[in-house]
């Protein structure tokens, strides 16, 4: 199985630089961008299918490289997106790197606005009425379909590893999961996020998926990076497994 099934995830670090994440109000609200129009078009695309280069998007909508620099440019000041080098392995031919832009929080905020205010309006009843175990129940019963869709990767490809089969099921649910070996194990790097502004909201929400991912995987995972956070990718580290390690059956 092709392990790389996302863009590359980035650094931590990287995701963190206060100059690539931090907004403010004014230029939230004074330069988004209308739905309809072409440049919500492109921020939506760069949402859904993370880490992508003004090349892929020239070509999936028809603009000139020019129009659709435009339209990145304006993003990024924004605060929609993030930008970055492209990396070494994805490059191909010489010359320089081309440049990779992925949504930011406020920029995932943008693309499904009403959608996220309805959820959060709901789970803030949900919390009034049955409290936080309430709200912590709902998140759990949120991820039941990865789980069912996870067994049953398992049961379909007994070659497939685990975090192979978590990454693919949450790219079935939406996230745009990919799976990248790194000094000491995995990281699983979600390049998007259905409902960043609850999970802002609802910190529990990522901690509910974190113990799904232990859960699942049999293992300590570490979250190191969160959209929700304001980083551009959430990014989950995968402790190496010992060679031979078989796979255990209590899920």
């Amino acid at each position: 199985m092709e392990r790389r099934s996302g863009p590359r995830c980035a650094n931590p670090e990287e995701l963190r630089k206060n100059e690539l994440v931090k907004i403010t109000a004014q230029s939230e609200s004074a330069l988004s961008a209308p739905r309809g129009t072409t440049r919500h078009r492109v921020l939506k695309y760069v949402a859904d299918h993370g880490w992508t280069t003004s090349g892929r998007l020239a070509s999936e909508f028809g603009l000139t490289p020019a129009a659709v620099r435009r339209h990145l440019t304006s993003l990024e000041h924004s605060g929609m997106l993030v930008v970055r080098g492209q990396s070494a392995s994805s490059r191909h031919g010489a010359g320089r790197p081309a440049l990779e832009y992925a949504a930011t929080a406020a920029g995932q905020e943008e693309v499904s606005h009403s959608y996220h205010t309805l959820a959060i309006e709901a789970v803030e009843a949900l919390n009034l009425i049955g409290g936080e175990a309430a709200v912590t129940a709902f998140f759990e019963a949120r991820f039941a379909a990865v789980t069912v869709r996870f067994n049953e990767l398992l049961g379909l490809d007994p070659g497939l590893t685990e975090a192979e089969a978590l990454s693919q099921a949450l790219t079935e649910d939406g996230y745009v999961a990919g799976l990248f070996p790194v000094g000491r194990g995995e990281q699983l790097c979600q390049h998007n996020c259905p409902y960043p502004a609850v999970a802002q909201r609802f910190p529990e929400l990522c901690s509910v998926e974190t113990s799904v991912f232990a859960r699942l995987l049999h293992s300590h995972v570490q979250r190191l990076a969160t959209i929700a956070h304001g980083d551009g990718v959430c990014t989950t580290h995968i402790p190496g497994h010992l060679p031979g390690q078989d796979r255990k059956e209590d899920r």
